[in-house]
């Protein structure tokens, strides 16, 4: 039981802040506007005896209420929770969740009550905003009734995620998924291409197939799409290496993508040097002055650990950042205005500088990379990387040179960060300062979390999340960043792992949120 109320009490502080952030940055009031226009219902005075907006802003607190109490309410791995436990845990959360909102409205109202403009601290406080979270009401009656609405959305949200657990309702949808799952597994042709290699070589075959068709029918601008995905890809690779599977955090990592387009732009462009290399011959070139700037850079700093690795690495990107937009360089790297008419590759006399032909090269670098990481991890170098992640004083007592490792896996993800920086400039025939600021380092490092540390797909999952979906949730228009951002929340709530983790990375978060299970795991193996 007090593991279930310590669950309630950490969802209901977790989701409390979630729904003060929301509020303080304006976001209760747009999505009311837009719950309003999705459910139609604009003349919503008449529903429940509400306000227009204020209806619509409990139904999004409904679900919010509802999420906390099924959060507070997780199933134990090895029992089945009773309704008092169940109901007991999530109305903690409910009753934490609603105590923070309540003392949010109590001391809101009260500084509008008292004529202090809320909008001199936080500009999206508008009066109008503060008047609709208090639903019509004062002060006090604001507080208690989020006290008494969230309390009883959080247990409605335990009851609910108890009857799907162990109710006929959840046991029937999972077992229609699993009856589904097997019929589909034994399917007579499923089990022979399974077992046949040269079906499986056919099934392959259409797929690459397909992947080579596609293109022909996106269009230029899912195109363009796609390219910056899989550019990001091959970034999040090379960071997945450093972070991932060395275990060091590297915030400087766009100084090597940086490094790969000023390479191919200075060598392939009409200005500043007239030197108009071919595209090819600059390929090698960026990749490999991307890996000795990481060597550069790691033989003083790989001594140092942790936060202190961090900032000096992000000092070194902010360096490189500094260096691209100096007037003093502008004769060499062109300065802020940059670096215009970078070359196109051609192969065989036949130009591959469309849309087309840029998704067929960015897709044969990112086969290319993830056969390298597949072999690195698979390697001696990829378990003393593993190691050091671990616990790097143990591997080295183990007789791995860890400076040499770290220094390797470095200069391997500064190259492939070198590789998506020549292919990013020659796409877009420009490069220029702008394009690399330390937010690109920040992007790649969350696809890397987001996808799940050290796991490949979960690298391709994490750029297809960071960016594609903000493509593709375009039509939302001005709630699109919105939309986004809380869809990341969701996520890093549900699956804190990432989308697609290692079995290990599993292992570890199970172990830091179930740390009385590993406790009594590890209490019983002492006594057997």
């Amino acid at each position: 039981m007090k593991r279930h109320i310590r669950n309630g009490i950490n969802a209901g502080i977790t989701f409390g802040i979630i729904t003060i952030f929301l509020f303080m940055i304006g976001f209760t009031t747009t999505i009311s506007d837009l719950l309003g226009q999705l459910l139609q219902n604009g003349s919503s005075a008449s529903v429940l005896g509400f306000a227009p907006g204020r209806f619509d802003l409990l139904v999004f607190l409904f679900f919010i209420g509802m999420w906390a109490g099924i959060s507070g309410s997780k199933k134990t791995p090895d029992e089945r929770e009773s309704w008092g436990t169940v109901l007991a845990a999530s109305g903690t959360a409910g009753l934490i969740h609603g105590i923070l909102v309540g003392g949010l409205v109590l001391l809101v109202g009260s500084l509008l009550k008292a004529g202090v403009s809320m909008t001199v601290y936080f500009a999206q406080l508008l009066p109008d905003a503060i008047h609709l979270f208090l639903l019509g009401l004062n002060a006090t009656s604001g507080a208690l009734f989020y006290v008494v609405f969230l309390l009883m959305t959080g247990l409605i949200g335990g009851a609910v995620a108890r009857t799907i657990r162990y109710g006929a309702l959840g046991q029937n949808i999972a077992g229609w998924f699993k009856n589904k799952w097997h019929a589909f597994t034994a399917w007579p042709q499923y089990q022979r291409i399974r077992h046949n290699r040269p079906a499986l070589f056919v099934v392959y075959g259409i797929l690459i197939l397909l992947v080579i068709l596609l293109p022909q029918v996106l269009g230029q601008y899912w195109n363009y799409t796609v390219g910056t995905v899989g550019i990001y890809v091959l970034l999040g690779l090379g960071l997945n290496i450093v972070v991932g599977l060395a275990g060091m955090l590297d915030l400087g990592y766009v100084a090597f993508f940086a490094i790969g387009a000023y390479t191919v732009a200075l060598l392939t462009a009409p200005a500043p040097h007239h030197l108009m290399w071919s595209f090819w011959v600059t390929v090698p070139i960026g990749i490999l002055l991307a890996a000795f700037a990481g060597i550069v850079l790691g033989i003083p700093v790989l001594r140092l650990r942790g936060d202190y690795l961090a900032i000096v690495t992000l000092g070194f990107g902010q360096i490189i950042a500094v260096l691209l937009h100096s007037d003093e360089l502008t004769a060499f790297t062109g300065g802020p205005k940059g670096v215009a008419a970078v070359g196109s590759p051609t192969l065989f006399g036949i130009s591959l500088g469309t849309p087309e032909g840029f998704v067929y090269l960015i897709l044969l670098g990112v086969v290319l990379v993830i056969f390298v990481t597949i072999r690195l991890r698979n390697s001696r170098v990829g378990r003393a990387w593993e190691a050091i992640r671990e616990d790097e004083t143990v591997a080295r007592a183990m007789g791995i040179n860890t400076w040499f490792h770290k220094l390797l896996a470095f200069a391997i993800g500064a190259a492939f960060a070198g590789l998506g920086g020549v292919i990013f400039a020659s796409r877009n025939q420009f490069t220029g300062p702008e394009d690399y600021n330390l937010m690109v380092s920040f992007n790649v490092l969350a696809s890397v979390i987001v996808g799940g540390m050290g796991s490949i797909p979960g690298v391709v999952g994490g750029a297809f999340t960071l960016k594609g979906l903000p493509e593709v949730l375009r039509e939302l228009e001005n709630y699109r960043v919105l939309a986004f951002g809380a869809l990341l929340v969701v996520m890093m709530l549900i699956r804190p792992e990432g989308l697609l983790p290692t079995s290990r990375r599993k292992m570890e978060i199970k172990e830091i949120h179930d740390p009385d299970e590993k406790a009594a795991n590890g209490t019983s193996g002492g006594t057997t």
